[in-house]
């Protein structure tokens, strides 16, 4: 299992920051591994919004089925993984003196093909690193504002 935690501290104040977060198909612009998100349900929002994100990591492209389970207003924003890649992830705020942060946790189970428990351990350091510059993406796209 691939195991990652990254956090990012924010001028911004926490219900600036909620309010690009909660904008699901807006994740595209600050994830530079999300390539598409395809909504499957009419809510764009909360607990039960399903979504299709086609993710891209150096050569590899996969469909991403994910679940949002947990929001919690300008708080929290759980999501499962249902895809070839399983597992979970969160997205938690918190106020700061002069803004917030944000810590992205991630918990991927890696299937057989992709080298299971091996392939985690080998892409752990390649996601940390995108996902750390996914995060600087998105403090320069809401500090811009």
């Amino acid at each position: 299992m691939a195991t990652i935690r990254i956090t990012q501290t924010f001028s911004a104040a926490p219900d600036v920051l909620w309010e690009e977060l909660r904008q699901i198909q807006r994740h595209v612009l600050w994830m530079h591994d999300a390539v598409a998100i395809t909504f499957e349900t009419d809510h764009h929002e909360g607990v039960g919004t399903q979504f299709l994100c086609t993710t891209k990591v150096g050569p590899f492209v996969t469909q991403d089925k994910m679940v949002i389970t947990r929001w919690v207003e300008e708080k929290v924003m759980g999501v499962e993984h249902r895809g070839l890649i399983r597992g979970t992830g969160t997205f938690e705020l918190s106020a700061r003196s002069g803004g917030s942060e944000l810590t992205w946790r991630e918990a991927l189970d890696f299937p057989w093909w992709l080298g299971g428990p091996l392939g985690a351990y080998a892409a752990t350091p390649i996601l940390r690193r995108i996902w750390r510059s996914n995060l600087r993406t998105l403090a320069a796209l809401i500090e811009r504002v």
